[in-house]
């Protein structure tokens, strides 16, 4: 008995002392922002933050997808044919990116190089690329002819003859390897032994293995949350000079694999891509959610790449004197920072582009889920949990006088490959990111939790007492003397019938 008072007493103390902690919690302040703070603290670029080492040599594989167009009527398109292509891959490389040189340059910056290398991975791909041949458009070819077109007549006249003389025509054929890491090109090497400055290799992806962008130098956030992985010089330069506008030519935003943590709905989150030589901007689409994740979508709008009449933000984009050949909305012509080679960019199918450019081109069809560029990420922490970067490389196709092998050419924007380059969190750090958001949710709840847990407790105290109360004066009651009159039955047993029935002798 006594064991059950003392659990009750108990009871009834510890849910009096968690109520008590639970409204002092409450009233010492707003234990949520405290909480914020103490994350936006730990996000930053600092040795020792729990971010650092994730950001040097983040653990997400990182998968390369290249697809490639192949021209099934090269010689009926040189007639003025439209274009028929048929699409090959994917071929995956796994991509590892870790940051090297990293070095603290000065307060609140790091300094970093990010190479890139790639390992072929034939599990994930739809053939071999050492084998599998694709027809497509000869781009050196047509970046020596873009590059005479301003020259003399005879000059121009003089190379189409010497293309005619070693077969170089407008399309070629490789083994997906040779388009991607480089291959010797006939007349780029007859070219180089005239000006040796000339490289005579070509390759979409040339020397991308094992290379960098060039130094980037970020902020660590440390100063201000917000500016957390955000670039501050790119090649030491705060601005870049390839386009006709300051604004342009800005370094906007992250590179794509950092953002600052509370991330809201209502952002426009920049992002810098050196292969575009640009920022682009992404705006909030979708909430989805990842291995248990919850996380915003962002993406780029069609305003992104639209044409600097739809979109004044895009007019530096276009470097043409007339502004009538300026290029219409979905496309972003790179040859400035291609060396010349006219490379035209867009998202994959021209996916967000004007119609016509699908249009020009049989085997085209943009779906949204397949060619759409995406940033998935989680808006407590603005660690990406899946990413996917799209983008098609085109050449534009124009008439040059003096070569005939493009008198029937009219500017045709001619897909040749695009690429995906994906990512999705490792289950290790979805598990760590998991158990930090718990506790995020959890600490800010915790007051509550307590007041909760000390009312149930007081409330099952109180029950027991009351019960234990009752019951033990029911028990009183019970056993509590009361007097009884038994004379008559005394007298009725001492004269009962025994006495009565004793015998009697008869004289």
């Amino acid at each position: 008995m006594k064991c059950k008072i003392c659990l009750i007493y108990a009871t009834l103390l510890i849910g009096a002392l968690m109520l008590i902690a639970g409204i002092g919690i409450l009233m010492a302040g707003d234990l949520r922002t405290r909480i914020e703070q103490k994350l936006k603290g730990e996000i930053t670029l600092t040795e020792g933050s729990k971010v650092f080492q994730t950001w040097k040599n983040p653990p997400p594989p990182v998968f390369m997808e290249f697809f490639f167009f192949n021209v099934t009527n090269p010689d009926g398109f040189i007639a003025g044919e439209k274009p028929r292509l048929t699409q090959m891959g994917p071929y995956t490389y796994r991509e590892y990116r870790p940051k090297e040189n990293v070095t603290f340059v000065e307060d609140g910056k790091v300094s970093a190089l990010t190479t890139k290398s790639f390992v072929f991975v034939p599990e994930m791909s739809a053939g071999d690329p050492t084998e599998d041949l694709v027809t497509t458009v000869n781009i050196p070819a047509v970046a020596v002819m873009n590059k005479l077109k301003d020259a003399g007549f005879f000059i121009r006249s003089g190379i189409a003859f010497f293309m005619t003389s070693i077969k170089t025509g407008m399309f070629m054929t490789h083994t997906v390897d040779e388009l991607l890491w480089g291959f010797k090109d006939p007349l780029l090497s007859r070219l180089r032994a005239a000006k040796p400055e000339v490289d005579e290799n070509f390759g979409l992806m040339l020397y991308k293995n094992r290379s960098n962008d060039g130094e980037f130098v970020y902020y660590t956030g440390e100063n201000n949350y917000l500016d957390y992985g955000r670039i501050h010089t790119w090649k030491g330069e705060k601005l870049m000079s390839f386009w006709a506008t300051n604004q342009s030519n800005m370094i906007n935003g992250t590179d794509g694999s950092a953002f600052h943590p509370f991330l809201t709905k209502e952002e426009r989150l920049n992002v810098f891509t050196a292969d575009l030589c640009r920022s682009i901007h992404m705006l909030f689409e979708k909430e989805v959610e990842v291995k248990g994740i919850p996380a915003y979508r962002y993406t780029p709008p069609r305003a992104v790449l639209a044409s600097g009449m739809n979109n004044p933000e895009n007019e530096g984009f276009c470097l043409e004197k007339d502004k009538e050949k300026c290029l219409s909305d979905g496309v972003l012509n790179v040859a400035v920072c291609r060396k010349g080679a006219p490379v035209i960019v867009s998202f994959p199918h021209f996916y967000l582009a004007d119609k016509k450019y699908v249009d020009d081109i049989e085997g085209i069809s943009p779906v949204h889920e397949d060619h759409q560029t995406f940033l998935d990420l989680n808006p407590t922490t603005g660690v990406p949990v899946r990413a996917a970067k799209r983008a098609q490389f085109n050449i534009k196709l124009d008439r040059v006088t003096g070569f005939p092998i493009t008198k029937n050419l009219n500017g045709t924007i001619f897909p040749v490959m695009f690429l995906n380059e994906s990512v999705v969190i490792d289950d290790a750090s979805a598990q760590k990111l998991h158990r930090l958001l718990f506790f995020v949710k959890l600490v800010p709840n915790f007051p509550f939790v307590l007041i909760t847990l000390g009312v149930i407790l007081l409330l099952i105290g109180v029950f027991f007492y009351i019960y234990t109360r009752h019951k033990k004066d029911s028990s009183k009651k019970e056993t509590e003397y009361s007097p009884v009159t038994a004379k008559e039955d005394d007298s009725v047993e001492k004269n009962g019938t025994f006495i009565g029935m004793t015998p009697v002798e008869k004289s």
